[in-house]
């Protein structure tokens, strides 16, 4: 194991301004608003949507499942849990018995009243659908509605196809952060 610096991009999304177009919703999937009883669905989906990726390097709890469903506890216990931004994307196959959660997203508040989207991830098998944004423009609806002005997100520097999504949506950089974390080595 060895301590590894990880570049980091603050972006912010101006809230008085107007939100970005979006298209209709594929047909099968629907949004799915904050519910207690929805905390192990988002916990999994989050993890189905990060396990492989850099970020669960970023942030180790993201590979594991027990450290998503914490990570959702610690989230939605807080004063701070913005309820109106968090949403879960459901997917119904005709195929299968039950939906699938293939999506999630959370927001909080930020100390300086900022609104703040955490982990927002779709699950591989349902990317390239357009499916981010529209579950990015969810939650910043939500936040809209819970009365903010203005929201960040934060996205590692290599992930280059979410910071161009971001900049294409309107969200725009405001700050380098730098993220320590153990990280084994070949």
């Amino acid at each position: 194991m060895g301590l590894t610096y990880f570049k980091r991009y603050r972006m912010e999304f101006d809230l008085t301004r107007p939100l970005f177009p979006v298209w209709e919703m594929p047909v099968g999937y629907r949004f799915r608003p904050w519910d207690d009883a929805l905390l192990a669905a988002h916990a999994e989906t989050k993890y189905r949507c990060f396990r492989y990726e850099l970020d669960a390097s970023v942030f180790p709890s993201l590979g594991h499942i027990d450290g998503c469903r914490r990570l959702m506890q610690e989230i939605t216990r807080q004063e701070a849990f913005v309820r109106e931004a968090t949403w879960l994307l459901e997917y119904g196959d005709p195929a299968k018995n039950r939906p699938e959660f293939c999506g999630t997203i959370q927001g909080m508040l930020s100390r300086k009243g900022i609104g703040s989207v955490q982990n927002v991830g779709i699950v591989p098998e349902h990317r390239g659908r357009g499916l981010g944004t529209l579950l990015l423009r969810k939650s910043l609806e939500g936040f809209c509605e819970a009365g903010l002005k203005r929201v960040s997100l934060e996205v590692t520097a290599k992930n280059a196809g979410a910071r161009r999504l971001y900049r294409r949506l309107g969200f725009r950089m405001v700050r380098t952060v730098y993220k320590t974390a153990e990280v084994a080595h070949a």
